[in-house]
C-alpha cells in the first residue's frame, strides 16, 4: 500500500492548496527576515524609548502658594523638571497649609507621604539642630560663601549624612541674599531696647536675640502681618525688601533695620523622600539634581534684582525710616552668637562636626572676601 494518497485518488484541489501552502510560508518567512531586519536592537534604544513610565509627584512647600520669591521657587523647579523630562516626572506643587502644616514639611517628606519638599533647614533644628547650618547662622557665611562650601568645601555631604536617617535627600533651593535686620515698633538705641521685645526671628538668630534680652518666637509666614499689627510680637524679621514690601510690613511697622546678622545668606531646600528618589531612573534622578542647581541661582539672582528696587519704593513712596543697627547691639549679638555655637557644640556631636567645618570655611573665605569683594565694595 502507498504511503501517501494515491495521485489516482487526490482530490482535484490538493496540489493547488499545497502550492497556495508553500507560498505562504515563504512569505512569513520573508516577512521575519525583514522585519527583524527593520528592528532596532534592544542597546540601541534609547533611556526615554526604554521606559516612558509617567511619574507623578507631589511637592510641599512651607510658603503660601506662589509668594514672589519663595513661592516661586519650587513652581519653576517643577517647570523645569516637566520640560526636561518630557513629561515623565510630573510635580504637582502644594503651598503652606494646604496639605499639610507650613511646618511640617520636613516630617511628610520623610514619612514619604509626599515625594518633595521645599522650605529651610533651620525650622528642624528641635529635630536635627545642625541642620541650621543649612540654611544660615549668625555672623556666618554670604550667599556666594555658602554656595562654595556647599559644592567644594564638604557642606553637601555633611548635609545629607544629617538627613540620612529619615530617608531625605537635600538638595540646595535658592537664597534670598543677606537680609534685612527687621521691622520695629520701637527704636532700638541700645541693648535695653531689646529686653523683653517679643520678635519673630527663627533659627539660631533666635536664640541670640532671647539671650540679649529679647523674647524670640517662630510663627509662619502667612501669619506675621496680622500677629505684627495686633501687637502679639513687636517686631518680625522675614526676608528683605522685596518680599517685605509684597508682605506690606510697612504698612504697621515704623521702623526698618539693616544689616541682617541674624540670616547673612539664608538658604532653601529641597528635600526629596529617598525611596521615592530611588524608584526614579538615573536620567530623571539627574534632572532633579540639575533642576535644582538652576533655581538655586535663579532664586538668588530674582532676589538681588528685586531688592534694589523695592528698597527704592519702600525709602521714596512710602518713606520708611531706615536704620542701621547701633554697634554696641550687634557686638552683644556677636558674642552671643560664639558662645552659643561653643556651648551646642559640646553637647552635640553632629553639631560640633559640622560646626567646625562650616567655620573653617568661613574663615578661609573671610580672607578672599575681605580682599575680594569688600574691598571693591569700599572701593567704589
Amino acid at each position: 500500500m502507498e504511503s501517501f494518497v494515491s495521485a489516482r485518488y487526490q482530490p482535484w484541489w490538493m496540489p493547488t492548496a499545497l502550492a497556495a501552502l508553500l507560498l505562504l510560508s515563504v512569505a512569513l518567512f520573508a516577512a521575519l527576515v525583514i522585519g527583524s531586519a527593520k528592528a532596532k536592537p534592544a542597546l540601541m534604544l534609547t533611556e526615554g524609548e526604554k521606559n516612558r513610565e509617567i511619574f507623578e509627584w507631589d511637592l510641599v512647600t512651607s510658603w503660601p502658594k506662589r509668594f514672589p520669591g519663595l513661592g516661586m521657587g519650587p513652581e519653576m523647579f517643577a517647570e523645569k523638571v516637566l520640560a526636561m523630562s518630557d513629561g515623565r516626572l510630573v510635580i504637582t506643587v502644594h503651598g503652606g497649609n494646604s496639605i499639610v502644616p507650613a511646618l511640617g514639611v520636613f516630617d511628610a517628606v520623610s514619612s514619604g507621604s509626599v515625594e518633595m519638599g521645599h522650605s529651610s533647614a533651620y525650622y528642624w533644628k528641635g529635630k536635627i539642630p545642625a541642620a541650621v547650618f543649612f540654611t544660615s547662622v549668625p555672623f556666618g557665611m554670604t550667599a556666594q560663601e555658602y554656595n562654595a562650601w556647599i559644592s567644594y568645601g564638604g557642606g553637601l555631604e555633611l548635609w545629607r549624612e544629617l538627613y540620612k536617617p529619615y530617608n531625605l535627600i537635600p538638595f540646595p533651593g535658592g537664597n534670598t541674599g543677606v537680609q534685612m535686620g527687621g521691622w520695629f515698633n520701637v527704636e532700638i538705641n541700645d541693648v535695653s531696647d531689646i529686653q523683653g521685645l517679643k520678635m519673630r526671628i527663627p533659627g539660631l538668630g533666635g536664640e541670640v536675640f532671647s539671650r540679649s534680652g529679647g523674647t524670640a518666637v517662630n510663627i509662619p509666614g502667612a501669619e506675621l502681618f496680622n500677629a505684627l499689627q495686633t501687637g502679639v510680637i513687636d517686631a518680625t524679621e522675614w526676608v528683605g525688601p522685596y518680599n517685605d514690601l509684597a508682605m506690606g510690613f510697612h504698612q504697621i511697622a515704623k521702623h526698618y533695620y539693616y544689616p541682617g546678622w541674624h540670616e547673612p545668606g539664608p538658604a532653601m531646600e529641597f528635600t526629596v523622600n529617598k525611596t521615592a528618589y530611588d524608584s526614579l531612573p538615573k536620567d530623571l534622578q539627574e534632572i532633579i539634581d540639575v533642576a535644582a542647581k538652576a533655581v538655586n541661582q535663579q532664586m538668588l539672582d530674582e532676589y538681588q534684582g528685586r531688592s534694589q528696587t523695592a528698597l527704592i519704593e519702600l525709602k521714596q513712596v512710602y518713606g520708611v525710616d531706615i536704620r542701621r543697627f547701633p554697634e554696641s547691639v550687634l557686638a552683644v549679638y556677636r558674642k552671643n552668637a560664639l558662645a552659643l555655637y561653643e556651648e551646642l557644640s559640646k553637647g552635640d556631636e553632629q553639631f560640633a562636626k559640622v560646626y567646625q567645618n562650616y567655620w573653617q570655611y568661613l574663615e578661609s573665605a573671610r580672607n578672599y572676601s575681605e580682599i575680594g569683594e569688600k574691598a571693591y565694595l569700599e572701593l567704589r
